[in-house]
């Protein structure tokens, strides 16, 4: 009798201590998250992306200034809960070529109805990453239409020697 008292005692402070790990995360998430999207130089033309791994974040993504790579790594590692912070993101290189492409896709994407909507936001949700006139569109779109149109409009700029179309589509345009 007192061995099961023990054992459920046992279970359910390992049930209590998984539900404040897994509001933990989800905090550090928020937070993370919360951090990178208001650094004052991130934009349309870079990508962070992040994952948490206990009290571990690794960023990844692609930035167009150096000093926003350390800048999100700083950020990060000032978060509470937050003991190590590897740091994965690429600099994309400096390229007159890339920068003109940048511009051109974000005019081809967001100058004209129905795409002009996502430039409302102070980050719009289309990312668009140049490299070597390859452009890597990612982010959300609302819906499948609009993934497929800005692929579409990407692939119709100067210069641009390939589209990675990998826009995800929100949960609220899938219904």
């Amino acid at each position: 009798m007192r061995f099961t008292a023990l054992l459920l005692a046992a279970t359910t402070m390992a049930t209590v201590t998984s539900a404040q790990s897994d509001k933990t995360r989800n905090n550090l998430i928020r937070e993370v998250r919360h951090e990178l999207v208001m650094l004052p130089y991130y934009g349309v033309f870079d990508n962070l992306s992040f994952e948490v791994n206990g009290y571990s974040v690794t960023l990844r993504g692609q930035v167009t200034r150096p000093t926003l790579k350390s800048d999100a790594e700083n950020v990060v590692k000032g978060i509470e809960g937050v003991e190590k912070v590897i740091n994965e993101i690429a600099v994309l290189p400096p390229s007159p070529m890339d920068d003109r492409i940048r511009r051109a896709t974000y005019r081809a994407i967001y100058g004209r109805p129905p795409l002009d909507r996502y430039a409302l936001s102070a980050v719009p949700s289309i990312h668009i990453i140049v490299s070597g006139g390859k452009v890597t569109l990612v982010g959300v779109a609302d819906n499948e239409t609009d993934k497929n149109l800005a692929g579409l409009k990407a692939n119709g700029v100067s210069g641009v020697f390939s589209v990675d179309n990998q826009l995800q589509v929100s949960d609220h345009g899938k219904k």
